[in-house]
């Protein structure tokens, strides 16, 4: 998986690698206000402590952007800008070629061997909150009409993210889930949107705009309608977007505060499919 496909330090801010300093500084606020420990001292233990990771991460990620020489290196780094240091060249003697090549063959047959014995390619992801508790059950009205209850579900891994049209990260991570969606629902994966609806028309809008909203963006899989808050309030969540990684047998096993990508979500998904012994409903 290349670092282009990773969220990195500007993705965590919220802003574009061409950003001048003002923005990240002005994104790095924002951030930093998103996260301040009086917001979100009512979340309970395990989610307070993600969200406390997560702001230590934004603090690493402002530190380094807001270091010019820090930051060219770190664009280096991810391949957004070429290097421009050249090292000087020199002729390899006979013993220094003879000792790449038996280290080249050496390596390429490790990996030989790990890709024989895996048969497949390991996705990391992003590193995320991971605890252990079961996942509060609700029904609630499905966007597209009549009712989803998250416990008929049971038997899949659930992807339950939280979401508002307001939520800039929210709608950049929606083609990842939609994908997923289309890629995995057919083994054993199930991505739930829970539109915080009660948000949503406090700010002036119906639940036809929200509709509207995901038609642009393709959007296909079920979303919940969160008229109540309640849904919110029993997951706890306050960031958005918030995402809850959910196990066939009904326990979060993991809290994502930000923006997933497909690679996170195949981590995932992988991972916990294949924890349940492979044995997810289709």
């Amino acid at each position: 998986m290349s670092n282009m496909n990773r969220p990195n330090y500007y993705s965590l801010l919220g802003i574009t690698p061409d950003a001048d300093q003002a923005a990240i500084d002005a994104a790095y606020a924002e951030q930093r206000q998103r996260y301040a420990p009086e917001r979100v001292a009512d979340l309970d233990d395990e989610l307070r402590a993600v969200a406390q990771e997560r702001l230590q991460t934004i603090e690493r990620a402002y530190h380094v952007l807001r270091d010019p020489e820090r930051r060219r290196q770190y664009d280096i780094s991810q391949g957004l800008i070429p290097s421009t240091s050249r090292p000087v060249r020199r002729e390899l003697s006979r013993r220094e070629w003879l000792s790449v090549f038996a280290f080249s063959f050496i390596a390429v047959a490790v990996v030989a061997g790990v890709w024989i014995f895996t048969n497949r390619e390991t996705l990391t992801g992003q590193a995320m909150g991971e605890v252990n508790r079961p996942a509060p059950d609700f029904t609630a009205p499905e966007l597209r009409g009549g009712t989803i209850e998250l416990s008929q579900y049971r038997g899949k891994v659930v992807v339950l993210n939280f979401w508002g049209t307001w939520c800039e990260p929210c709608k950049r991570e929606l083609p990842a889930l939609q994908q997923a969606y289309e890629q995995f629902s057919d083994q054993g994966l199930m991505v739930i949107g829970v539109n915080l609806t009660d948000d949503e028309q406090v700010n002036g809008q119906t639940i036809a705009d929200v509709a509207a909203f995901l038609a642009q963006y393709g959007v296909t899989y079920p979303i919940a309608l969160d008229t109540e808050g309640t849904i919110t309030e029993a997951y706890r969540v306050f960031p958005l977007p918030t995402s809850f990684f959910i196990t066939p047998d009904g326990q979060i096993r993991y809290v994502h505060i930000g923006e997933l990508t497909l690679d996170d979500i195949t981590a995932r998904f992988t991972e916990l499919r294949a924890a349940s012994g492979g044995q997810t409903s289709q």
